[in-house]
């Protein structure tokens, strides 16, 4: 299928979009609204307070980026203003709740509306805290493959999850889908429910031997139980724990839904599309990128047969 017949998909469609104010959520809505402009709706669900925080956060975080550029030159700002009015609409909530932490109502009626979610959200922090980490990456996954069940016009559930679940290991790997208590480590199984309790349950002996709630002292905790946890399993961090963790929990409760999961490697600054270049911050390997062009890092040792996997 060719990228136009892809475009031709989402016309007259209503597609809910989790993870919209990180990187490459803001190239996704980007590029909908710029080769479909046919679409229907974009629900873009981030966190926020309220409907108008909401709202203001859609215009300053994403739609207010240079990104949009090539779309404001195309419709004159008046005409983008109105163009983004009709097709974007905010939805305050959080994927770590049931219904993304709608009200029963409005979570009924946006089920009604939706054909297609893309669940991009998450932390990828590689050394997050570990219930950070699961509530975000694990269950997150979890509460959009149980919402999409209550979508009766649902086309497809696309989950964003990363090709480091595949941890440290060399040579080919296929992309399988991970199995039910499956971990990198010969010989050992995770019981997921059990990672659950093991969070609640440090949490808990942290309060009572503190006599209370220290912060910093379950901070640090809970990164140093997400690291313990994540190399006990056979992966390098907390965040490809988890996403590996996300990654089961939607095969376990997908049913008969048509789910596709795709694998990203490290993602870099636009090569093309819209315009070359584009980029926000400095991450995995930008640095190196930016500190060669700015001539304060000429050089690095590395391996000449070595093949970077980098997305622009």
């Amino acid at each position: 299928m060719d990228a136009t017949a892809v475009a031709g998909c989402f016309r007259d469609k209503s597609i809910l979009i989790t993870g919209s104010t990180g990187f490459l959520g803001k190239l996704l809505v980007e590029k909908i609204l710029r080769v479909q402009p046919g679409v229907k709706k974009l629900y873009l669900l981030l966190r926020a307070p309220d409907a108008a925080s909401a709202e203001q956060r859609i215009l300053s975080d994403v739609i207010g980026m240079d990104l949009f550029n090539i779309l404001r030159k195309k419709y004159g700002l008046p005409g983008f203003q109105s163009f983004i009015q009709e097709k974007v609409v905010p939805l305050a909530g959080d994927i770590i709740y049931e219904n993304f932490g709608l009200d029963s109502s409005r979570a009924d009626a946006l089920s009604k509306e939706i054909d297609v979610i893309i669940n991009g959200a998450a932390t990828t922090n590689f050394y997050e805290r570990y219930d950070v980490a699961l509530a975000s990456n694990a269950l997150g996954p979890r509460n959009a493959c149980e919402f999409a069940k209550k979508c009766p016009n649902l086309k497809l559930l696309l989950h964003v999850s990363t090709a480091f679940v595949t941890g440290t290991q060399e040579g080919l790997l296929l992309e399988k889908a991970f199995q039910n208590g499956e971990t990198l480590r010969e010989g050992y199984y995770m019981d997921i429910e059990a990672e659950l309790q093991l969070v609640d349950k440090v949490k808990s002996e942290l309060k009572a031997a503190t006599s209370g709630s220290s912060e910093q002292l379950e901070k640090s905790a809970m990164k140093e139980l997400g690291l313990k946890r994540a190399c006990h399993f056979g992966w390098p961090n907390v965040y490809s724990l988890t996403k590996t963790i996300g990654e089961i929990l939607l095969g376990q409760r997908r049913g008969n839904l048509p789910v596709v999961i795709i694998r990203p490697t490290m993602v870099t600054s636009t090569y093309q599309d819209p315009f070359p270049g584009w980029i926000e911050g400095a991450r995995t390997i930008d640095a190196l990128i930016v500190a060669y062009d700015e001539q304060a890092f000429p050089c690095f040792i590395g391996d000449r047969s070595n093949i970077v996997d980098v997305l622009c």
